[in-house]
């Protein structure tokens, strides 16, 4: 069965981060964020993160526009704070962009791919209705938020 897992860098140390990847088997972090090449990143920008993932700990990077939200789409929940709305609009951009062919491109090359967002839980953050979008529509996939 294959397994996709989620995961926000915020609120956790570079340490806790890897440790909960390599626990949990994960092969390849599939970077959704829309922007994620920001100082305030961190130790998550996306260059760093890629080299340091792929050299450091042999876990694959990739980012994928095509799972994040528009600027229009973010920058309006940003300003009303709106979740439903958000997540109605997201999900006709997931629909609009046939994501469930996305998975099962990802999952053509990765076993235990991790969806990766800068949210610290996974509840108001778009990794969890891209998760569960795919679960929704691909057999037997199990999903784990970290």
């Amino acid at each position: 069965m294959p397994t996709v897992y989620t995961i926000g860098y915020t609120q956790k140390s570079l340490e806790r981060f890897v440790r909960l990847l390599q626990s949990s088997g994960v092969d390849a972090v599939i970077d959704i964020r829309l922007r994620n090449t920001s100082q305030l990143a961190g130790f998550a920008k996306r260059d760093d993160l890629a080299f340091l993932l792929r050299e450091g700990f042999g876990i694959a990077y990739e980012h994928r526009l095509d799972l994040a939200p528009t600027d229009d789409i973010l920058d309006g929940y940003k300003d009303n704070r709106d979740w439903a709305a958000y997540e109605r609009l997201f999900l006709l951009l997931l629909a609009e962009r046939r994501a469930e062919e996305i998975g099962r491109e990802l999952l053509s090359r990765y076993s235990r791919p991790c969806l990766l967002c800068a949210e610290p839980a996974p509840d108001r953050c778009h990794r969890r209705l891209v998760a569960e979008w795919w679960a929704d529509r691909l057999p037997d996939l199990e999903l784990i938020h970290l």
